[in-house]
């Protein structure tokens, strides 16, 4: 073909096919705001745009280095952060004090806690993000208020703003005093009538000019506000602030209305009001309102300075991934790896019918739950820290893993809570996961409320960010030369048909095939999933096309579509970081129930999620045709099978190395004065016994014991030689130990209070 019958050939595409759907494009698109484009712009696309193609490159995903800890960071979590655990007793904070120790406080500022993130040359420890991960993981097992402190300085708040838009000169003042715990820092931005749409922050800033410190006519902004919930907000002695920021008299230019500003604002400064709190469900950490109105600040204590103005959504959106990816999956595994300790070991020891709990298939099916969902919530954390030690700065994951883990840990902590029963119910210095139970509500709020995370932001921000064309086409049409535009989506929409065509192909070829002609990367018990994986890549992808081609813009208002099609990626995404951390760790053969339970059960929530969208899409022809694409041979996923489960269970049943891996950077105190040191001896000791009862009681089967209960079994079987004096010290010891760990605190009629 010539170079002129090529150019007739595309004049007439141009003409006649993409001018035509450019114009239609344009009208069906529903009109995106600044500050829902500026959300979309922030981060980096990463594993997600591979899921999202169709044909996820696993080879890709097996190269990117796992992080690990520095000789300094693992010294810090084995020194500071192993002696502010001792130091913290989570009862005493949490139903006397209502707060922290002074020493514990000083204790968090001289040893660097609040600046895990400022570079060393300002005096910070200048941590990797899986330190940082680590640090407030290994907290969250002793005392979620003391973890939420700590993480809060180290996520979202001034000093990270700082850090990344700060003038030289804020940073020179302010980072090292950060670094120190000179300065405790909160940053406010929801307000009473802007929750989850912060956008929408009705507290604003007038440009205007006042004497200021002496000077005459400084420019500046007289700022009104109210905000609340802000953690540290009480003790803070700088106040990070979002606010719109307004211009009519046009002293900075033409514009009335310049956007969202984010400033900082030391709290003693006249006409703030903070200090008030509020009570996070007896969590006790600091959080609180705080406002102030007709507040003068010059231009210089703006974020960045003037340069920044109206710049600051974008800013929040690009710091924003820390407490998403970070803080809250950090707070989430903590509280997994502390329950499938801490009751897989109280499942062991408590007995009913003269058998341990654990041992009942409906208490090893909860069991089976906390273990694998644990594991799960952990290769996730971990894979994401990569990405982000990287310098990636996945949104659209930051948001899978926050919901994802924050609701993983919904379904522990209700688990554990079933399992452990009455003792669990029962607050006192004796149970270890009544206060992590209340604390729940809090990471499914913050950071994004979940059922928004979840219907509105991880497919509504995934298919445009993630996708290979969608965000090129937006682009071309946001193109205010005509002729560019059009060029630019004929080249985005021509590979987005070819796209869409191939994945047609590979969903029906796969679903007909069942995955097993795909080629991978694995080997053994991982090849099958890495084939049933990219299946369900290839049907997303191509399911994802064409509900965007008949739903248009109607799909960001059916929220209930679009969170099925969020939990298909999000499964996807699970399921992947399972799969390379156990790569990562050496394939070992006792984790391989965890790695099956794990990624059966993402599959079969995939199949679910997709099953749910097919069946509620409104054109039921486009159903039935899609339906028969996906799963041509049916519906053919199972969950984790009840002998999986079994399997899975026994690991947090029985102390091992797969036991201590799973549970690995948790505090596990062995001091025979802390209920987690207790109980470790108590299983040792069961478990011990465990063979020496099983011969007694089959030796003296048919003698009744009678009040004497297991004392006098026990002394019949010394005296009948059915066992020895050692064993039956073995089975005195045990017995003791399991009687102390499963008594439940009581108080006095008063419950202690003065009356």
């Amino acid at each position: 073909m010539d170079d002129q019958t090529r150019n007739t050939e595309q004049s007439f595409k141009l003409k006649w096919i993409s001018e035509p759907l450019l114009k239609l494009f344009k009208k069906v698109t529903p009109a995106m705001s600044q500050t829902e484009r500026e959300a979309i712009d922030a981060g980096t696309v990463w594993w997600d745009g591979d899921l999202f193609s169709g044909k996820p490159k696993w080879k890709k995903l097996l190269a990117v280095p796992p992080s690990k800890l520095s000789a300094e960071e693992q010294a810090y979590i084995d020194g500071p952060v192993e002696q502010l655990c001792k130091m913290l007793d989570d009862w005493k904070i949490t139903n006397e004090d209502y707060d922290l120790p002074k020493e514990v406080w000083q204790f968090i500022k001289d040893n660097g806690f609040m600046s895990m993130i400022i570079p060393k040359k300002y005096g910070g420890l200048d941590y990797t993000n899986l330190a940082h991960s680590a640090v407030v993981m290994k907290i969250a097992t002793r005392s979620i208020s003391a973890a939420v402190t700590v993480m809060v300085p180290n996520s979202l708040g001034p000093g990270k703003l700082i850090m990344e838009y700060g003038t030289q000169q804020q940073k020179d003042h302010y980072l090292p005093r950060l670094a120190k715990g000179q300065e405790v820092p909160c940053f406010a931005l929801t307000a009473p009538d802007a929750g989850s749409d912060a956008g929408a922050i009705p507290d604003y800033g007038i440009v205007c000019k006042q004497d200021f410190d002496g000077k005459k006519n400084v420019m500046g902004i007289k700022l009104t506000w109210n905000k609340r919930y802000i953690t540290l907000g009480p003790v803070a002695t700088i106040l990070g602030l979002a606010f719109k920021l307004y211009d009519p008299d046009h002293l900075m230019g033409d514009k009335d209305n310049l956007g969202i500003t984010l400033a900082l604002i030391p709290t003693d400064h006249p006409g703030v009001h903070i200090g008030r709190r509020h009570m996070p469900l007896n969590m006790v950490f600091m959080n609180g309102p705080n406002w102030g109105k007709d507040v003068f600040i010059p231009m210089d204590w703006i974020i960045g300075g003037p340069d920044r103005v109206g710049q600051g959504w974008r800013m929040l959106m690009e710091c924003l991934s820390d407490g998403r990816s970070i803080s809250l999956p950090a707070l989430s595994v903590g509280a997994g790896k502390l329950c499938s300790r801490v009751v897989g070991g109280y499942a062991r020891v408590r007995r009913q019918f003269k058998m341990p709990i654990g041992r009942f298939e409906g208490v090893e099916e909860a069991l089976a739950r906390i273990a694998g969902i644990t594991y799960m919530l952990d290769a996730a954390r971990t894979l994401t820290l990569s990405g982000l030690d990287m310098g990636e700065k996945p949104s659209v994951i930051s948001a899978i893993v926050k919901y994802h883990l924050t609701e993983g840990m919904r379904q522990i902590i209700n688990d554990a809570m079933d399992v452990q029963g009455g003792a669990g119910i029962c607050l006192g210095p004796r149970n270890t996961i009544g206060r992590i139970y209340q604390s729940l509500p809090i990471s499914i709020t913050v950071e994004g409320a979940n059922i928004l995370t979840r219907s509105m932001i991880i497919f509504g921000q995934g298919a445009i960010r993630s996708h290979p064309y969608i965000f090129q086409e937006m682009e071309a049409m946001a193109e205010l030369d005509h002729k560019v535009s059009l060029t630019k989506f004929d080249r985005a929409f021509t590979a987005h048909v070819y796209f869409v065509i191939r994945n047609l192909g590979r969903s029906l070829f796969h679903g007909l095939t069942g995955g097993h002609l795909i080629p991978t990367p694995g080997h053994g018990v991982t090849r099958r999933y890495y084939q049933k994986l990219t299946r369900m890549s290839s049907a997303f992808a191509f399911v994802s096309d064409v509900a965007l081609m008949t739903l248009g813009g109607s799909l960001k208002r059916r929220e209930k579509l679009s969170g099925r099609l969020g939990d298909v990626l999000s499964e996807l995404y699970l399921a992947s970081a399972v799969l390379k951390r156990f790569e990562d760790q050496g394939r070992p053969k006792e984790d391989i129930p965890l790695l099956r339970w794990s990624c059966d059960r993402c599959l079969y929530n995939i199949q679910t999620a997709l099953d749910g969208f097919l069946k509620n899409m409104p054109y039921r022809p486009v159903m039935y045709v899609l339906r028969w694409l996906v799963f041509p041979w049916g519906r053919c996923f199972m969950q984790p099978s009840d002998k999986l489960g079994h399997q899975v269970a026994n690991i947090i049943l029985t102390p091992s190395a797969t036991r201590d891996r799973l549970t690995v950077g948790m505090f596990a105190p062995t001091d025979m004065d802390e209920p987690i040191g207790r109980l470790e001896d108590a299983l040792q000791k069961v478990v011990r016994a465990e063979p020496i009862e099983k011969r007694l009681r089959q030796g003296t089967r048919g003698f009744d014991a009678g009040i004497g209960g297991m004392d006098a079994l026990i002394d019949k079987g010394v005296a009948e030689s059915i066992i020895s004096k050692d064993e039956a010290k073995t089975l005195r010891d045990a017995e003791a130990a399991r009687s102390d760990v499963i008594q439940v605190d009581d108080f006095p009629f008063n419950l202690g209070k003065e009356t």
